[in-house]
């Protein structure tokens, strides 16, 4: 259950918007630099998110992307199943095909109770949580200093 770069791109371009003004568009571009990723790679990512109901976007010179009406209090596991697939939490540690208490990989066991700890955070922590966390300067949603973040 390891996250893809999609994923972390995602999360990490929803927590930003989540730290911007309600209602008001941030650009790709903007976003991109902000978080250090590939504006294009993002580009793709976050229309499939205004696909799936999270995101408007707008065109022009004022537009962007913002959040939906009332979507700040996404969880991460409506995010990870969206970016990585309906089967997200029944992939295997170890990467096999089949894994199951009838056919186990040599973690499965071990990896059940922490498996069910991380999905429960996954349900708890919501955008506009994470967002609120990123703001007080705390934390940071980047491998950008925080003073870059701050521009």
């Amino acid at each position: 259950m390891v996250l893809s770069r999609t994923s972390q791109y995602a999360v990490q371009a929803l927590i930003y918007i989540a730290t911007q003004r309600p209602g008001e568009p941030v650009l790709n571009r903007d976003i991109a630099d902000r978080l250090n990723v590939p504006a294009a790679y993002l580009a793709k990512i976050l229309q499939n998110l205004c696909k799936h109901g999270l995101l408007d976007s707008f065109r022009g010179r004022l537009g962007g992307f913002c959040l939906r009406e009332g979507m700040q209090r996404t969880n991460l596991m409506q995010v990870l199943l969206l970016t990585e697939g309906p089967d997200f939490t029944k992939s295997c540690i170890l990467g096999l095909k089949e894994c199951s208490d009838d056919s186990a990989c040599a973690m499965h066991f071990k990896w059940i109770p922490v498996k069910k700890k991380i999905l429960g955070l996954l349900n708890e922590m919501n955008l506009e949580e994470l967002a609120r966390a990123v703001q007080t300067g705390k934390y940071r949603l980047a491998d950008l200093p925080a003073a870059a973040m701050a521009e």
